[in-house]
């Protein structure tokens, strides 16, 4: 989750550390292109809308900063000067994660709109503005159509369950990985479905993996739905299939981080075994995203780049030591224990797996619900 702090004369950015909750809260302060590169390549922030929004963010404040410089910075001299800086300044930030599609979307929006203030012929501190103003809007955006795309999804399975029979309360859903307020700018996308329905008081229960090896599911959904008060239950990866065997289950909802032209779509990895057993037990399989995840240069989910994390990740896991244990600030004490033998020669560690449209029901995005027409494949064209 990013945030600017005070006013925006002063670009303070501050995100939440992701890889020390929910045991501890602790901000800390992006004053540099670098930073925000390194807080989205090792996950101190992640979810494909957070880490696109800091990304325009991060942007925003350096080209800021220049314009109150005295001396002005050399790059500020000329507009070929200015896209000459920030042209490497975009790539290098889009090459922190690479499947997340926002990410991407972000930083092309930028260039865009950088080429756009160029053509229209105008000076290097003026292009700047442009950009300050487009990077800031990346963020700000985000929160509504969250809102919107919850409703959206929420409505549609209300419908959806009413159409088969039920009432379309007590509805029960399950989720995978953290698609709330920490993974965007606020609100979320699954969990904002879930939020949406617990809302108009239509949610039963949410469930959720833990979401291993990082348990974005036990670390950070736990987090938001204890804080929202939301009834929630959470499982182990490997017992979804038992949930759905011994309990009613209304709807699988995930998230998305890039949806090629066929509704194949590239998720936190483990999406892809809910989605398998969703279908055994015909139970709806909805993907909620942005209309920046749905990348519609890429025909299938074969050409979606999937990013391999270090395997050392799959071999450790971090946490509050148990019985807790205060240091002299009151903060619980954190370590990592390794889980696995030393030097393993093969560890499998990707963070991503992709979701054949064949499995997904719907597709939601903040411009409404895409379902598969009588041929049984999707139409996005409808909802981008």
């Amino acid at each position: 989750m990013a945030r600017e702090g005070g006013s925006l004369s002063d670009d303070k950015i501050e995100i939440v550390n992701q890889l020390l909750l929910p045991h501890t809260t602790e901000w800390l302060v992006i004053d540099t292109i670098e930073q925000a590169h390194d807080a989205i390549k090792t996950m101190k922030i992640r979810g494909a809308p957070a880490i696109a929004s800091l990304a325009a963010l991060s942007v925003s404040q350096h080209l800021s900063r220049a314009l109150r410089a005295d001396p002005p910075p050399e790059f500020l001299s000329s507009p070929e000067g200015l896209k000459t800086h920030v042209s490497p300044i975009l790539h290098f930030l889009f090459t922190a994660r690479p499947t997340a599609v926002n990410l991407g979307a972000a930083t092309r929006r930028l260039t865009r709109r950088l080429q756009a203030s160029l053509n229209a012929g105008k000076d290097a501190r003026t292009i700047a503005e442009d950009l300050i103003e487009d990077g800031r809007q990346v963020a700000a955006e985000d929160v509504g159509r969250n809102k919107a795309m919850a409703k959206c999804g929420g409505d549609w399975l209300v419908d959806k369950v009413k159409s088969t029979g039920g009432s379309g309360n007590g509805l029960n859903v399950l989720t995978v990985c953290n698609t709330g307020s920490l993974a965007t700018s606020g609100y979320g996308t699954a969990l904002g479905l879930i939020t949406y329905l617990y809302e108009t008081k239509k949610l039963g229960r949410a469930y959720y993996t833990q979401t291993a090896p990082y348990h974005q599911g036990s670390r950070l959904t736990a987090l938001e739905l204890k804080t929202l008060q939301i009834p929630s239950t959470m499982i182990v990866d490997t017992m979804v299939g038992s949930l759905f065997q011994h309990h009613d289950i209304h709807a699988v909802a995930v998230g998305a981080d890039r949806i090629a032209r066929n509704g194949d779509t590239a998720n936190k990895i483990g999406t892809y075994n809910a989605a398998v057993l969703a279908a055994r037990h015909n139970i709806p399989f909805i993907v909620v995203a942005p209309i920046t995840t749905v990348d519609l240069d890429i025909a299938d989910g074969s050409g979606i780049p999937i990013e391999y994390r270090p395997p050392l990740e799959a071999c450790v896991v971090r946490g509050a030591l148990y019985p807790p244990s205060l240091d002299a600030q009151g903060i619980k004490a954190q370590a990592a224990v390794m889980i696995t033998p030393e030097e393993l020669d093969g560890i499998y560690n990707p963070s991503f797996d992709v979701t054949p449209a064949e499995l997904i029901t719907a597709i939601v995005t903040e411009r409404g619900v895409a379902v598969k027409g009588s041929e049984g494949r999707f139409d996005l064209n409808s909802v981008v």
